[in-house]
């Protein structure tokens, strides 16, 4: 995870760059005032995605791939915690039942 988690901060930065130098030779229109910063970083995360996406893609299918089994794995124990906890308040509400039966 963390090798594609850099793999894709390298992406953007490599965006960033091209970016700024698109920008400061004036190809690409500067942000308004001091925004100059935020367009050339949301231009860049707006080229980085779709490059990522695509050249990612078996790093990020392996990295789902050790991920899976640990969410798997901590679904089944919420579930088997969800279902400890529903039978106590069956328990719980039929010994409730119970004793307002019988006063």
């Amino acid at each position: 995870m963390l090798r594609y988690t850099l793999m894709r901060l390298g992406i953007f930065a490599g965006c960033l760059v091209v970016v700024w130098g698109l920008v400061y030779s004036g190809v690409v229109p500067r942000g308004l005032g001091s925004s100059n910063g935020m367009w050339m970083i949301l231009l860049a995360l707006l080229i980085s995605a779709p490059i990522s996406f695509v050249a990612l893609r078996g790093e990020r299918d392996r990295a789902s791939q050790k991920i899976a089994p640990k969410v798997d794995r901590m679904r089944a124990n919420l579930q088997a915690g969800l279902q400890a906890s529903q039978s106590q308040e069956d328990v719980a509400d039929d010994t409730a039942r119970a004793q307002g039966q019988t006063s």
